[in-house]
């Protein structure tokens, strides 16, 4: 009997990395359908409570609810499909139902028991038709100033759009079908939609980097005018106070430089996703039109560029004061190492003259407790008849002077070495 496949334990995230690349997909579209496109900024918080509205939502109206931890759900709802996505600092909201370019749909689900998961960055409404009139009339409704219009597909579609709001807040997208077929119109709709979200959350880095120029403008002005007075500067105490003001400055160069990575960091991400969905959509220019590409790229690169640009300026602006507080800081130790020197040859000073000192005393005890004993002697050699026998208590006294001395020289010493012996030992 042939056994089946074999089992093994499978990774905890075999799942999740499996099912992500289809968590996704274009859906077929037929004209003529409109689409609206909300994305909210979110925290982690905010997603998980935008989850369970959702959940709510889907309970109300008897519809399948998203799984505990789902970051995407798509439902049936208000004659429409509803479609929710989670990402790391946004969420979007897309519903699409059938109608053409004119007046919103009568019902949508978000009326006024819609509740937001956080504040609106991107609202775009895309209609979808199937028109042969000619471009000029297609476009009648769009500001001519800003208007990027291509052709996709191979010229069976026009992608058109002018990326400003009309009297109902959404930023108008427009794709004309001229014989596009359902799995074609799908993925043109979506890339546009993702178009539109990212390009406009790219741009939330310009605001940070304008934020940040005024602040990097004053320290790099403080850093050339420390830099002259690290030239000019002498001193322990002049130099440790131009190394608190460096030491400063590099706190707050990357207090702000890791306030805004994250930023920065989104605001490139986004643009790199921008640039694939123009690059997927293989737009063909039409004369006198801007294409989507040349118009964004117009628009966006500069603002993309001051980013990279302040970015740069935060990295080089940090180099330069790390070089500088560790030039300052050489210094410094060097003084310090110099102070160090001069207080070991001041304490080696006062520790010779303490010895001197020491000896000098030394010298003088040994004659003083000389004296007393050889007084003592004499005043014995005085009293000697009263034992029976008189001795000269000039010559006693004469004869014990030097033998009493080196006595008490030697006891001395010895006392003294039996004291630097225990010193030692400590």
């Amino acid at each position: 009997m042939r056994e089946g496949p074999r089992r093994f334990e499978d990774h905890p995230l075999r799942s999740a990395v499996l099912n992500e690349i289809h968590a996704r997909p274009f859906h077929m579209m037929e004209a003529p359908r409109i689409v609206l496109n909300y994305a909210f900024m979110t925290d982690a918080g905010h997603a998980d409570a935008a989850r369970d509205r959702l959940a709510a939502l889907c309970i109300r109206n008897g519809l399948p609810q998203p799984a505990a931890h789902a970051r995407h759900h798509v439902v049936d709802l208000c004659g429409g499909t509803l479609r929710w996505e989670s990402h790391a600092e946004f969420t979007t909201y897309s519903w699409d139902a059938r109608g053409g370019a004119g007046a919103l749909p009568a019902e949508t689900p978000f009326g006024e028991a819609f509740e937001a998961p956080g504040p609106l960055m991107v609202a775009a409404r895309l209609d979808l038709v199937a028109d042969q009139r000619p471009i000029a009339e297609l476009l009648s409704g769009f500001d001519p100033g800003s208007l990027a219009v291509s052709e996709v597909a191979g010229g069976r579609g026009l992608i058109a759009s002018d990326f400003r709001e009309d009297g109902d807040g959404y930023t108008r997208l427009l794709v004309v079908d001229r014989g596009l077929e359902p799995q074609e119109a799908g993925p043109i709709v979506q890339r546009l939609l993702e178009l539109e979200t990212y390009r406009t959350l790219a741009m939330l880095g310009l605001p940070e980097a304008q934020r940040l120029h005024p602040e990097l403008r004053r320290i790099e002005m403080d850093l050339v005018a420390n830099t002259g007075r690290f030239r000019a500067s002498e001193g322990f105490e002049a130099n440790r106070a131009l190394l608190d003001d460096l030491t400063a400055q590099a706190g707050d160069l990357e207090a702000g430089a890791a306030e805004s990575a994250f930023r920065f960091g989104a605001s490139r991400a986004y643009s790199e996703i921008v640039r694939l969905r123009l690059n997927a959509m293989d737009e063909q220019p039409i004369a006198g039109y801007s294409s989507f590409t040349a118009f964004l790229a117009r628009r966006m690169a500069p603002a993309m560029r001051t980013c990279q640009t302040v970015e740069g300026r935060q990295q080089d602006l940090s180099r330069k004061l790390a070089r500088a507080a560790a030039l300052l800081r050489a210094r410094v130790d060097v003084e310090l190492s110099q102070q160090n020197r001069a207080l070991l040859d001041s304490m080696n000073r006062r520790a010779r003259l303490q010895l001197r000192l020491q000896q000098t005393v030394e010298g003088l005890s040994v004659a003083a407790i000389s004296y007393y004993i050889v007084g003592l002697i004499g005043y014995l050699a005085k009293g000697s008849s009263v034992v029976g026998f008189e001795l000269d208590p000039a010559h006693v006294t004469a004869f014990a002077v030097i033998p009493v001395a080196l006595f008490v020289w030697f006891l001395v010493r010895r006392i003294r070495s039996k004291h630097n012996d225990g010193h030692g030992a400590d």
